[in-house]
């Protein structure tokens, strides 16, 4: 299929909308939204630069602007971890067949959705110490799908109670990330193939429309039920990228 057939560009337009929407109320989330839906029409490795660029653009947008709310503390115990699971995600995305990467992205996608859908809200501060598991495995994931944000949270949600600076700390780590990964795929090639940079520009107007919703939304929508209708989309998702997996 031609992803630049005007139909297709519309899908993915109101994709990007959508999941950069979810980013501006919740600090987390586009990628995980995103991805899933644009391996329906394009291979892995076209779609995870298109959506490491655009997040690059957002956090640059909306992760620099509160960053005086962000809780450098917390982000300082997660970045010398978070530097090592982006190094070896990095490698796993070159030197691994894409069809396993879509097994172990359907597999996360399902098992954290599930979890998180099910588990009881966070209501102790969790130990300094899962910095490292959370964050090289955050690392990991941040590499080779850009999804590495969820685990990201799960960290900060256990750390930090203030609604703003929970949004804003959570902003900055992912714009950090995307700045870290834009130098290791410049490394890769990829950002040359197929039609990224010209799909990442025809999409980025979406990518602002979806922030500015999502920001005005903040205030007024119950996160709570955001959260638990994202948690059952990346469900069907994770199902679907695992299947794609199978026919690859």
């Amino acid at each position: 299929m031609d992803v630049l057939s005007p139909e297709l560009l519309i899908y993915l337009a109101l994709t990007t909308f959508a999941a950069y929407a979810v980013y501006g109320l919740t600090g987390f989330g586009n990628v995980a939204i995103a991805l899933p839906v644009m391996l329906f029409f394009m291979p892995l490795h076209t779609a995870i630069p298109i959506t490491m660029l655009h997040g690059l653009f957002a956090g640059s947008t909306v992760g620099i602007a509160k960053r005086r709310h962000a809780d450098l503390g917390e982000l300082r115990l997660l970045a010398p971890f978070v530097l090592i699971g982006l190094i070896l995600g990095a490698t796993i995305l070159v030197y691994v067949p894409e069809k396993y990467l879509l097994y172990l992205l359907g597999l996360f996608l399902v098992c954290y959705s599930c979890w998180s859908l099910l588990s009881p809200s966070v209501s102790k501060q969790i130990a300094r110490g899962w910095a490292a598991p959370l964050g090289v495995v955050g690392g990991i994931f941040s590499a080779t799908f850009g999804t590495g944000g969820v685990l990201y949270m799960v960290f900060l949600v256990g750390r930090i109670r203030d609604k703003e600076s929970l949004r804003a700390t959570s902003n900055l780590i992912v714009f950090a990330v995307a700045v870290a990964r834009l130098l290791l795929l410049l490394s890769t090639g990829f950002l040359t193939r197929d039609h990224v940079l010209l799909l990442t520009a025809l999409l980025l107007p979406f990518v602002f429309l979806g922030l500015y919703a999502g920001n005005h939304l903040h205030s007024r929508v119950s996160l709570q039920r955001i959260l638990q209708a994202i948690w059952l989309i990346l469900i069907a998702a994770g199902i679907n990228v695992i299947r794609q997996g199978l026919t690859r």
